[in-house]
């Protein structure tokens, strides 16, 4: 299996993140799930070239480089088909994509649902310095430059609140 660094920043990427850390056997478990997946990891009979990266006992990037074998639909079902999976058997949630990520000053990483975002950003615990993660980004280059950036620069900034006469408003 390649891994991430091997791949061009156009390669499509999804970003799944576990709702409470994930550690120990519970982390092992899922990798090594994921591992046998991307093992044998194929579109319409041709293997993918694919990598995998797990970061902060949360966030795991998974990677094509379509540009050597495009993903079909089927095979990206069948990579969710191993993570829903995996929920079940670990009772935490990979695929919610309501969820909402940021690091605290203490570097503690909290998820939430996006009312708590907002309602901890209108109660200042949330500010445009705060780091947040942007499991939305679908490219290695995307990942690797905004994947964790201040609130202030990412579509996380509608939910802060701004001084007067200051906008917050980030492209997403």
């Amino acid at each position: 299996m390649h891994r991430l660094t091997d791949l061009p920043d156009s390669a499509r990427c999804w970003i799944f993140a576990a709702a409470s850390p994930l550690t120990g056997d519970a982390a092992t478990a899922l990798l090594t799930a994921v591992d046998q997946h991307l093992a044998r990891w194929a579109a319409h009979g041709t293997p993918l070239v694919c990598a995998r990266d797990w970061q902060d006992d949360r966030f795991l990037t998974i990677a094509v480089d379509e540009a050597a074998t495009g993903a079909s639909g089927c095979s990206i079902d069948g990579l969710f088909r191993v993570l829903n999976e995996q929920e079940a058997h670990l009772g935490v949630s990979l695929t919610d994509g309501a969820r909402v990520y940021w690091r605290t000053a203490a570097g503690t990483i909290c998820s939430d649902h996006r009312p708590a975002f907002k309602a901890a950003a209108a109660a200042g615990t949330i500010s445009a310095e705060t780091s947040v993660f942007d499991t939305t980004v679908s490219t290695l280059g995307r990942r690797r430059m905004a994947f964790e950036v201040p609130a202030a620069q990412s579509w996380h900034a509608r939910y802060l609140v701004a001084p007067a006469g200051v906008s917050t408003t980030a492209s997403a």
